[in-house]
Order: structure tokens, then C-alpha cells, then sequence
């Protein structure tokens, strides 16, 4: 059986390939799921991994649920909304915590369409690059449903509350330019150069201390939830950490040395 998601470690960089074309890419089956749950836990295990790469096969980054089965058997939907609300927590909803787990820096390379919660994928991630063609949508309401994924959390923390909300009450597409403008994605490559830009900015994180690296991104994603003196006190501790490296002796050096630096994560 083919894997809904391709695993492939490049040196410092891990590329994650989203593999079902045939579905854009859907991300609501047990087997995406977990596929993209594993990625996450591998990477965090894996010190070797300095950052990471998402992106789709096909010409889509993901369309989100499968609509074709919101209406019948194999979907979230149960006739019994109480296993719906079951099938959402043990379902879709593993990613975003997945995600919200994941130590490594991750890049999402948009290509093509990147719709409802593959909208909120992309959100997930730490940076979105996008090819020309890229189109988002928080596109739920168009379905009758809301943001079961924790869209209306992601959301609002990359575009800003008005913005999300004229998204999310529209379901409104967003072309690769206006989504640069909000603020969606940080930069618009053309479609064959996406990866490769994605990659370039990837091993640029990578060429940084990976306990310094995986302990910022930790600090930024602590900070969008708590108050500004907690986040000192973790900041503090963390630059303890910090200070004790290897690495942290090496990037002095370095500097006095006027020579590169070589980190070890040590």
C-alpha cells in the first residue's frame, strides 16, 4: 500500500510529501492522520532534523476533508453526533496537536490548492512559501460546517481577527498575491521554484544550533498564548539551557575567529 505521506531526510532538512493525488491530498483519513502524527513525533526524536519541509503531490497542497465522504459511511460524520464529536477529537483534531508538539521548524511549500483544513495546515506550520498558482480558502461555511480543525484558533494568530473572519464567514478563495499582502504566506516564488525555495530557507534555519533553534520556535509558539511574564521566566530558563551548549562556545568563537562556525548540537 502506497504511504499517504512521503518521509524524506536530506541532510539536516526533512521533506514531508503529502501523496495522495488522487484526493488532493485530503488529510481527514485515519491514514494521513496518522502518517502525519508519526512525522511530527520521528522529527522531534531526531536531533539530526533541523528542519522540515510540507508539501503536496499533484498540483494540490491540500484540499482538506474528503468531501465525497460527508455524506455517506467512512466520513467524520455520525448519525450520532455525540461519535461525530468522537471522530473529530480522535480524528483530524490529532493534527494541529501534533503540530502544536512539533519542535522543528516546518516550511509549508504551498502548491496549488490549499483549502479548508488544508488551509489550516498550512497555518500550522511556521512559515508558508507559495507557488503563483497557490490558492487558500477557510472554506468551510460554503459546506455548512465550521473549522472543525482548530481553524478558528490558527487563523486569526497568521492573518489577523478581521481578516480571518472575512475569510472564514465568506469561504472566500485568496490567490498566492493577496495572500502575501495578509500576510498568509511570507513570500511567492513561481511554481517551479517553490521547493527549492522552501529547501534554500530550510537549511538557512538549519545552519543554525538546533537546541537554540528548536527552543526559539518553542518560545514564539508559548508566546501567542501566555502573558508576557511567564514568557520571561521561560525565556530565562531557556537561555540557561542555552548558555551550557557547545554549540553556544563554538558561535563565540566563531565570531572572534571571524571564521564559520561548525554546530555539533552539543
Amino acid at each position: 500500500m502506497q504511504s499517504p505521506l512521503d518521509y524524506a531526510q536530506e541532510g539536516p532538512l526533512v521533506i514531508l510529501t503529502m501523496n495522495l493525488p488522487d484526493v488532493r491530498n485530503a488529510i481527514s483519513s485515519e491514514e494521513m492522520i496518522t502518517a502525519l502524527e508519526d512525522a511530527c513525533e520521528r522529527m522531534n526524536a531526531d536531533m539530526s532534523v533541523r528542519a522540515a519541509v510540507l508539501t503536496g503531490a499533484g498540483t494540490a497542497f491540500s484540499s482538506g476533508g474528503n468531501v465525497k465522504k460527508m455524506s455517506g459511511e467512512g466520513g467524520l460524520s455520525d448519525r450520532l453526533p455525540a461519535q461525530t464529536r468522537r471522530n473529530y477529537k480522535l480524528g483530524i483534531q490529532r493534527i494541529p496537536l501534533a503540530f502544536d508538539k512539533l519542535e522543528v521548524p516546518v516550511i509549508a511549500a504551498v502548491n496549488g490548492h490549499a483549502i479548508g483544513a488544508g488551509c489550516d495546515l498550512a497555518c500550522m506550520c511556521d512559515i508558508r512559501i507559495a507557488g503563483e498558482s497557490a490558492k487558500f480558502a477557510e472554506s468551510f461555511v460554503k459546506l455548512g460546517i465550521i473549522p472543525g480543525d482548530g481553524g478558528a484558533w490558527l487563523l486569526p494568530r497568521v492573518v489577523g481577527y478581521s481578516k480571518a473572519c472575512e475569510m472564514a464567514l465568506t469561504g472566500d478563495m485568496v490567490d498566492a498575491a493577496e495572500a502575501l499582502d495578509i500576510g498568509l504566506v511570507s513570500k511567492v516564488v513561481p511554481d517551479a521554484d517553490l521547493l527549492e525555495a522552501a529547501k534554500s530557507l530550510a537549511l538557512r534555519i538549519a545552519a543554525n544550533p538546533p537546541h537554540a533553534v528548536r527552543m526559539t520556535k518553542a518560545l514564539i509558539r508559548k508566546g501567542q498564548e501566555t502573558s508576557l511574564p511567564a514568557l520571561l521566566d521561560l525565556s530565562a530558563a531557556y537561555q540557561a539551557l542555552s548558555h551550557a551548549t557547545a554549540d553556544h562556545g563554538e558561535a563565540i568563537s566563531a565570531f572572534l575567529a571571524k571564521r564559520k562556525p561548525t554546530f555539533t548540537g552539543q
